[in-house]
């Protein structure tokens, strides 16, 4: 049996990403390589089954993607724009899509790309500026809003690899 491959974390700095940045790249990295793994062939008819009444594989990777655009787009100091908000109301609804997992991986993994371009082109120097989250304003900082779109990431990517051990160990007929 060979060694897996290290964690991102262990594979050294992510090239062009600032350095006090890297666990965000790293996490949200970790991240999608731990969802494509656990999401290939997973079967598209367990995607909206909701296993002890918890949240659904669906919502997770739907989640997974929003939470990212949220939260980069308060860090840039912008609001959400109506697309935004209609993806956030959307969260956990199942939609009309011919493949419907790998539409909501690829969604994911270009989401990761578009934070991992955000973050290269962060100045260090902003991270502790005053970021105002959501219609309230919630006090946040650049770096608290990057910090917690990595540790929410990886809160939703636990929860998405407990819901889909579950539902292929003890699946449910089809209604």
């Amino acid at each position: 049996m060979s060694n897996p491959k290290p964690e991102v974390w262990q594979r050294g700095p992510v090239a062009g990403i600032p350095s006090l940045l890297q666990p965000v790249a790293h996490a949200l990295l970790q991240a999608r390589e731990e969802v494509d793994a656990l999401m290939n062939d997973f079967p598209g008819r367990y995607l909206w089954q909701k296993p002890a009444g918890v949240a659904s594989v669906g919502f997770h990777l739907q989640h997974l993607t929003g939470v990212l655009d949220r939260l980069f787009t308060y860090a840039r100091n912008e609001s959400l724009s109506p697309a935004q908000r209609e993806w956030l109301a959307a969260e956990g609804k199942s939609f009309e899509s011919e493949n419907p997992v790998l539409e909501l991986i690829t969604r994911f993994n270009r989401q990761v790309d578009q934070a991992l371009q955000q973050l290269a082109n962060t100045d260090e120097q902003t991270l502790t500026d005053f970021r105002g989250i959501g219609r309230a304003q919630l006090p946040s900082t650049v770096l608290g809003l990057l910090f917690h779109s990595a540790e929410h990431t990886q809160r939703h990517v636990g929860q998405l690899f407990v819901t889909v051990r579950v539902l292929l160990t003890y699946p449910k007929p089809d209604h």
